[in-house]
């Protein structure tokens, strides 16, 4: 497998953990999940990522499902392996497994201890010496889920130091102006590395023309963020935020705090993609009223789009 670099562009999906209704790994829908992105084109998979539910596997599990995640991808995208861990020593048995396995890179958020701009700096020095020299390293800039506030100067300066940090993904909201100032940086000669976003592609359209190279996030829909870059990099923008505007009430309602990942997992479900929408405890469910509006969201995404043609 190719290890992934500073010139990766398109969609990483990050992909669900299937459980089945005990909360054992499900791994028959693991397989349609693989397959299921594959089919919609994804340029990339991600793994174990907080909307894969990784914080809730052993180590053992974790493992087991990367590797059957490998299996099935066998080389026919980059996979991209979660391996933030509150101890170095567990995230460099992690990295080491995953990239051993065929992994093309791993992805590093910041622990919530961090306070200051030298502490995330010294921190993912630490950590690009831990993963290696030789392991690709994705910074996961998500201020709200890990309430580090990294700023596009310790950005710069996490890259000037690091080699092995390729790709931010960008989660910051709002961070359009993190985008601008991040790539006037690379234009006026800092080395360039990938910019993909997350918060499930409800600023795509935006972000895109800002400077990012794609998208690595979940949503239901992912052909959603695939038609939209692919539109975008065709210099189709206007199609382009056609098509985002007739997923945005869904994908909207999706980003939901808490019930987010229960809806995308109800969706999938009715999509065929999974068995169970089960989430492994601890776990928000749906109600009726949940459910009744997610019905009605879909129904007019796919009216929205039959007009589009």
């Amino acid at each position: 497998m190719t290890l992934l670099n500073e010139t990766a562009k398109g969609v990483y999906i990050i992909a669900v953990t299937p459980f089945r209704d005990d909360g054992e790994i499900d791994f028959a829908s693991t397989d349609r999940v693989v397959d299921f992105y594959l089919e919609k084109v994804a340029t990339g998979l991600t793994v174990l990522g907080m909307m894969g539910e990784a914080p809730k596997l052993t180590s053992k599990e974790a493992h087991s499902l990367v590797s059957h995640v490998l299996a099935r991808v066998a080389g026919r995208v980059p996979v991209v392996v979660g391996v933030s861990s509150p101890g170095f020593a567990a995230m460099k048995e992690i990295s080491a497994r995953v990239m051993d396995a065929g992994a093309a890179g791993v992805m590093i958020a910041p622990p919530s201890t961090l306070r200051t701009d030298d502490q995330i700096v010294s921190y993912y020095s630490m950590a690009a010496e831990t993963v290696g020299p030789k392991t690709p390293f994705v910074l996961q800039d998500f201020p709200i889920a890990t309430q580090v506030q990294i700023t596009p100067q310790v950005i710069r300066r996490v890259v000037a130091d690091n080699p092995n940090c390729v790709m931010l993904k960008h989660e910051d909201w709002p961070g359009l102006a993190k985008i601008s100032e991040l790539r006037s940086a690379s234009d006026s000669g800092e080395r360039r590395i990938s910019i993909l976003v997350g918060n499930g592609g409800v600023f795509l359209p935006e972000e895109l023309s800002r400077g990012a190279d794609g998208a690595m996030t979940g949503f239901a829909y992912p052909e959603m963020m695939v038609d939209v870059w692919k539109a975008h990099a065709a210099g189709q923008t206007a199609r382009a935020h056609d098509l985002f505007d007739a997923y945005l009430p869904l994908a909207r309602y999706e980003q939901q705090p808490g019930a987010g990942l229960a809806i995308r997992k109800y969706i999938l479900a009715k999509r065929g993609v999974i068995a169970s929408a089960n989430l492994r405890k601890p776990g928000s469910a749906l109600s009726r009223s949940d459910i009744a509006d997610i019905e009605q969201l879909i129904m007019r995404q796919e009216r929205r789009l039959q007009e589009l043609g």
